[in-house]
């Protein structure tokens, strides 16, 4: 039984699991849109919206946690959080992200997604 187990594994170690989600937020982010399979899309959305929703309070506490999150060299994606981000959803109370599945991949099948900011 899977009970309180609610977090996807990826068949990585716990540090590889951070480390790919921070990279697959800071290019969401960066990019606005990536493609990535499905599971990593749907794991990677509380992330994100946690890190915009943070970031709508512009201050030096939310700056320093979120560069916590993403990793400390990352004050370019930290910036553009805190900046571009909370004005575009200031008036948004969540629902910051849209996951749209795509075709499934040619090499492995496995099923693929585009998640990006809306």
């Amino acid at each position: 039984m899977r009970h309180h187990n609610s977090n996807k594994k990826f068949g990585r170690s716990k540090n590889q699991r951070k480390a790919l989600l921070r990279s697959l937020a800071i290019s969401l982010v960066e990019n606005e849109s990536i493609k990535t399979t499905e599971t990593k899309a749907k794991s990677l959305r509380p992330f994100v919206e946690k890190l915009i929703t943070r970031g709508k309070k512009d201050s030096i506490f939310t700056k320093r946690l979120l560069m916590m999150k993403l990793g400390g060299e990352n004050m370019k994606i930290v910036n553009k959080l805190t900046n571009e981000l909370a004005g575009k959803y200031k008036e948004r109370n969540g629902g910051y992200t849209r996951i749209t599945k795509l075709t499934h991949r040619q090499g492995d099948g496995s099923p693929m997604a585009q998640i990006e900011l809306v």
